[in-house]
């Protein structure tokens, strides 16, 4: 997908020349709470003046000291080029994300193998699942072939066993996944089940389902904004 550069009050962003093609993980720009309503910082209530400038906070477009607001730290979800300017909190959360960015996703991409149930059938397909790179599909390859948008995904609910009174020693062992038909209101489930042949499919689809489940809640938060 063609994407363009473009700068914004907030620094220079690479985003796709058309908005359907955007990623579904992505967050738009907030816009930026107007000088003339902050005559104070809104962390530490400093008043600002000639030498306490003020600034704003990329991710939250709140207005800050530069005491509050003085790292720069990359936005992905924005599509910025470089580290941007946020507050402590924004700040905290980006960096959270980063490891989706540059481990997750790309676990997602690769993919991994599950046994596949449609609906209500008895019968399951042996199916690699992957994300598309353009993250707006999850694709699934078998003896069939299968492409979700992921936006019309409404439920992701992750399988898990070796629950403890602790809540310790359990791992991901499969998901049940909802999603709307293009066009359609039907709703439509498939179960995904880790195939054990082999020990190693077993780590890699755990790391998939693990992978899915922060992306899920990337999904769930870009849709509440």
């Amino acid at each position: 997908d063609a994407k363009k550069l473009v700068r914004s009050p907030s620094g220079l962003r690479m985003v796709p020349e058309h908005r359907a093609a955007r990623s579904p993980f992505g967050l738009d720009e907030p816009p930026w709470v107007p000088d003339k309503e902050c005559p104070r910082c809104m962390q530490c209530d400093t008043k600002f003046d000639f030498i306490t400038r003020k600034h704003h906070c990329r991710r939250c477009g709140k207005c800050f000291c530069d005491k509050c607001c003085s790292k720069k730290v990359p936005l992905p979800r924005m599509c910025f080029v470089d580290p941007v300017r946020q507050c402590a909190e924004c700040a905290l959360v980006s960096q959270k994300e980063t490891e989706f960015y540059d481990k997750q996703l790309k676990v997602l991409m690769n993919g991994a193998t599950f046994f596949v149930t449609l609906g209500t059938s008895e019968k399951s397909e042996l199916m690699v699942c992957r994300l598309s790179n353009n993250q707006r599909y999850l694709v699934l390859d078998g003896d069939s072939h299968y492409e979700i948008e992921i936006t019309q995904i409404s439920t992701v609910q992750i399988l898990t066993e070796g629950f403890t009174p602790g809540g310790g020693n359990t791992r991901a062992i499969g998901m049940i996944l909802q999603y709307k038909v293009p066009g359609s209101e039907e709703v439509m489930q498939m179960k995904f089940t880790a195939s054990e042949d082999f020990s190693c499919n077993k780590k890699l689809s755990a790391s998939w389902l693990a992978a899915m489940h922060k992306a899920t809640k990337l999904l769930y938060e870009s849709r509440d904004q």
